[in-house]
């Protein structure tokens, strides 16, 4: 039996593609090369089923499968996250308890899309907390980016109060760093128990992030493997080397922070990278033409002559 989320949760929880074949089936067994990969890569934990994930086009057959092989493959070696965020809150319920059953750590919920008072954003999180009860683990996701719903640190400190079940804290308004501060403070194992938070956008300010309290990632940059190098250093009391690290690849973190195409860029990586098959991404969706590609290859190409190693290479820490 899987161990569920606890305060010590930290590092990489990797965001997990869903793999798919070229024609829109969903590619199991590159589900198991992608699993293989991230643990080779040394990863804490995962996160499935997020944005990266697709999960807005699987039907609920499909997310209930999905789940179910990644569970599998893990085998409980790392914890598995499952997002679960639905408009309707009985099917949002209805997927976390099958997926606890499987053996999942724990589920990922944010607000739904048309909360626009603060009020109504924490009535909506008290609902659904409610609704899931007090023995399932919650990762509360901060996307205001995706969502538009935006709520403030004293919002969630009340809810880390109300219900202990709140596991965790993914952190992904931008911008946002005193917000983290403030959720750090307040949350710190002293004033009120210890709520870790692992932090998004791709990455593209975490050693600032780690700085100011962060206990580690949840992004699906298709180099895991440096952010475990990364998160390592960082922890070691070594921030300028962990930075110098990140300094390396941020030419290629932020172009995959492309708006619409920084999915298929990512799964194009972890394709040639050898995790999954195909680069496909379901439809509707961005396709890379041949631009994209001569812009990727050049990326890449700059990458391995500064880390000194081939991209298929997995860096350790």
């Amino acid at each position: 039996m899987t161990a569920k989320l606890t305060a010590d949760a930290k590092g990489l929880y990797v965001i997990a593609a869903t793999p798919f074949h070229d024609d829109g089936r969903i590619d199991f067994e590159s589900i198991d090369s992608l699993v293989d990969f991230y643990l080779a890569c040394g990863v804490q934990g995962m996160t499935i089923l997020g944005v990266m994930g697709e999960f807005q086009k699987l039907s609920e057959s499909e997310t209930l499968e999905v789940s179910q092989r990644f569970i599998k493959r893990t085998a409980g070696r790392v914890p598995i996250i499952v997002g679960v965020s639905n408009p309707g809150t009985n099917q949002l319920v209805k997927t976390a308890r099958a997926v606890m059953e499987m053996g999942a750590a724990g589920v990922m919920a944010m607000p739904i899309r048309g909360l626009t008072t603060e009020p109504s954003v924490e009535n909506y999180l008290r609902s659904i907390l409610t609704a899931l009860g007090p023995s399932i683990p919650v990762c509360i996701q901060d996307y205001p980016k995706l969502t538009d719903v935006y709520f403030s640190a004293d919002c969630f400190v009340r809810l880390v109060d109300a219900f202990p079940q709140i596991a965790m804290f993914k952190h992904e308004d931008m911008p946002g760093l005193a917000k983290l501060s403030v959720i750090r403070k307040a949350c710190d194992g002293k004033a009120r128990r210890y709520i870790p938070i692992l932090c998004g956008n791709g990455g593209i300010h975490l050693p600032q992030e780690y700085l100011r309290g962060a206990d580690g990632a949840m992004t699906g940059f298709a180099f895991p493997d440096m952010m475990v190098a990364m998160h390592a250093l960082f922890a070691a009391g070594k921030p300028e080397e962990g930075e110098d690290l990140y300094d390396l690849y941020l030419p290629l973190l932020r172009h995959e922070l492309q708006q619409g195409v920084g999915l298929p860029l990512r799964k194009e990586i972890l394709k040639r990278r050898g995790a999954i098959r195909s680069s496909a991404i379901r439809a509707p969706g961005p396709k890379l033409d041949a631009t994209d590609m001569a812009e990727l290859d050049r990326l890449l190409a700059r990458l391995e002559r500064k880390i000194g190693q081939p991209i298929k290479a997995i860096r350790k820490s």
